[in-house]
């Protein structure tokens, strides 16, 4: 139970994400510079102080696991990738509705996810193939010209975002300690949210609304949902969050409609079923087939 609603939480922060930064850069209420500096900051605010009491609950169960666990740190890596994924994020959404901007950020992190294994050495059976091109296919026929047509923009703005973020999860898969990475991963973008706040500082436009859509982006759906995901992570196999993380663009698209107004329209629906249909298939054709090479 308690796995459950964990996920369940994750999951609408991960869409929440989505919302917050469509409603504040869509109304104008910030500029993407500043949504991502502020979001950034808050977040390692909230994470340093979750971090703090974790420490202090570690100390009154003082073990060789728990040392072992708050010698994480994170890695400057992790740092630039979790930076260019916000950016990107950010940046992406002030041309892209809220579902279209979650469907290409999450497909984007599953094939990046996917074709990392196949570039380390796991062959993909035929049905594993078919679903790669079978999402393929959904991203193609996303972007036909026409009058529902995204952003090129935001397009190749949210594939890097979500190349980053799958980057990012990769790298945390051996994580001692989630919450101390993630923490740390969070304090080391702050040298390169300050080159970014620097470059933008003429164009700075942070309404009282866009502000706080902002720290509550990084505080709440960002910092505590990011810590609330890998404590699911640890009763979710492998496959069930890859599955879960599938619905994100729904309830972001459901959560745009709602919230921002947004029209769900016939291409966006098709190019869902396509896409994640496609990321499906590859996932439950793994279960079936055994790779040859791992």
């Amino acid at each position: 139970m308690k796995i459950t609603i964990y996920t369940i939480l994750a999951l609408i922060a991960f869409a929440g994400n989505s919302v917050l930064c469509r409603l504040a850069l869509g109304n104008e209420a910030v500029d993407a510079p500043s949504f991502t500096t502020i979001r950034l900051i808050s977040g390692a605010l909230v994470l340093f102080v979750l971090l703090g009491l974790s420490k202090r609950l570690s100390k009154r169960v003082a073990t060789r696991q728990h040392a072992k666990a708050n010698a994480s740190k994170g890695s400057w890596l992790a740092a630039l990738m979790l930076f260019i994924y916000a950016a990107g994020f950010s940046y992406a959404y002030l041309t892209l509705d809220t579902g279209v901007g979650a469907l290409i950020l999450f497909a984007s992190v599953q094939i990046t996810m996917i074709l990392t294994g196949v570039v380390a050495g796991r062959t993909l059976h035929n049905i594993e193939w078919l679903g790669v091109f079978i999402s393929i296919a959904g991203f193609a026929y996303l972007m036909l010209p026409g009058a529902s047509m995204p952003s090129t923009v935001g397009f190749v703005l949210m594939s890097c975002a979500g190349v980053a973020w799958g980057f990012y999860s990769l790298m945390g898969r051996g994580s001692a300690d989630p919450l101390a990475d993630t923490t740390y991963n969070f304090v080391r973008t702050l040298p390169l949210v300050a080159v970014l706040a620097l470059i933008s500082f003429k164009d700075v436009q942070v309404s009282y609304h866009g502000f706080w859509l902002a720290v509550l982006s990084g505080a709440v759906t960002s910092g505590a949902g990011y810590t609330i995901w890998y404590m699911a992570l640890r009763g979710l196999t492998s496959v069930q969050a890859a599955v879960v993380q599938l619905f994100v663009p729904v309830l972001a698209s459901l959560g745009g409609v709602v919230f921002a107004s947004e029209l769900l329209t016939a291409r966006l629906v098709i190019a869902s079923l396509l896409i994640l249909g496609g990321i499906l298939l590859v996932i439950f054709a793994k279960q079936y087939h055994k790779p040859v090479t791992e």
